[in-house]
């Protein structure tokens, strides 16, 4: 049985994605991942070329997270009048036109712009493709994202290392070479429906008696998306400075950091095929539960980066075990999936100067303890969720494996 057997299918019974399309869309994901990855190891290179501070250079990567959260919005506000196949293919020519104009500038302000064009095309993608494997594949949504999410971490891994490999003077090639990726794929949208099935009906009881809880259940996922994106992005930016802290090594502390991103890569590919036998509540909630007793080994040194290392792998199915969740509990609101993602952009952005800035009062060994708090919040708003949004739309029963498979067997 093929992954497209069981995808939601629009009228005409094709698949929202075919085979091709689901590897090209796994090789976008890797492409983006490497993408944001190439901003900070590119900084001395950029530095040299424009003769900037490194604050200035940092820019680079707030441009891009603001034109990727202009591109959520515009991709679904455009949802209705354009096909996927076409947004998905502007996202993709915005992205390779972007990292061109990035390689190639001939001053700071141009490149900027250019790294908010990829910004565009990066929040399109990503919100486009999520949301596609997300309706498109029945109870196995969730273990697809966990696996189109799992390419992105290896794409994040991949860049740094080709800029190791090759040198910072080496990004506008790899730029380059990103863009000239990100054309290809256009090739592969042929296998991507037109449009997406309509929602199934929902009866006038069922809508009168969950209305009142839609705005409440979209308020706690974005809660969800925004703590663990605080919590994600907390850890990747002060772990090394706080292993410093209590007495390792900066190449112990780096590796420890790398081994973190490393775990959250490995925890997606994981989760995969655990979501086709457990439901999204019990994994979301076993993640926060899992999240708050890492942080809290992580206050041990002689635990701490061992215990990082776990808090990646907690985190890692979050993102994609709680969007087709979302999708189920609210089918009626189509913006849901562009609130939580658009929400989990801005954690990413807002959150690590807020931890800096609560870190200058006290001290950095108060880090794990801090986001070991967001954690504690997520796991009372997960079980929330588990009370109040009851997923029975999700991972089927025994009976319906059974049934399902007495189908579709040859």
């Amino acid at each position: 049985m093929t992954a497209t057997s069981e995808a939601a299918l629009p009228e005409g019974g094709k698949p929202l994605l075919t085979t091709v399309a689901i590897v090209a869309s796994c090789l976008a994901f890797v492409l983006i991942g490497a993408l944001q990855a190439l901003y900070g190891p590119a900084i001395p290179a950029l530095r040299d070329e424009y003769g900037i501070s490194p604050a200035v250079a940092g820019l680079s990567l707030s441009a891009h997270f603001a034109g990727a959260l202009l591109g959520v919005l515009i991709y679904h506000l455009l949802r209705g009048r354009l096909n996927n196949r076409m947004l998905l293919g502007g996202s993709y020519l915005l992205m390779a036109v972007g990292a061109v104009v990035f390689a190639f500038s001939p001053s700071w302000a141009l490149a900027l712009a250019g790294t908010f064009v990829i910004g565009l095309g990066f929040g399109g993608i990503d919100y486009g493709l999520n949301r596609l494997f997300a309706v498109g594949f029945g109870h196995r949504g969730t273990a697809m994202l966990n696996l189109l999410n799992g390419h992105f971490g290896i794409g994040a891994i991949a860049g740094p290392a080709l800029i190791g490999r090759f040198g910072a003077d080496s990004y506008p090639e790899l730029f380059v070479g990103a863009g000239v990726i990100s054309l290809l794929i256009l090739v592969t949208l042929g296998g991507v429906a037109a449009r997406e099935p309509a929602p199934a009906p929902v009866s006038a009881d069922s809508a009168s008696a969950g209305g009142a809880r839609v705005l409440p259940i979209i308020g706690v996922f974005i809660g969800i998306y925004v703590l663990h994106v605080a919590i994600e992005t907390g850890v990747g930016g002060w772990e090394p400075t706080h292993l410093e802290a209590v007495g390792y090594g900066t190449a112990t502390a780096a590796t420890a950091t790398s081994a973190y991103w490393a775990a959250m890569t490995i925890g997606r590919f994981v989760a995969a095929p655990i979501s086709l036998r457990w439901s999204a509540p019990s994994i979301l909630l076993v993640s926060c539960v899992g999240m708050a007793g890492f942080l809290l080994l992580a206050t041990v040194p002689a635990l701490a980066p061992y215990a990082y290392f776990g808090v990646g792998l907690m985190i890692a199915p979050i993102f994609p075990t709680c969007l087709p969740w979302l999708n189920r509990a609210v089918p009626g609101v189509a913006a849901a999936g562009a609130y939580v993602i658009a929400a989990s952009m801005i954690g990413g952005v807002a959150f690590p100067p807020l931890l800096g800035a609560v870190i200058d009062t006290m001290e950095v060994n108060t880090v794990p303890l801090l986001l070991f708090l967001l954690a504690v919040i997520c796991g009372v708003l997960s079980l929330w969720l588990r009370r109040n949004a009851p997923d029975p739309g999700g991972v089927p029963g025994p009976r319906d494996r059974a049934r399902t498979d007495s189908v579709t067997a040859p």
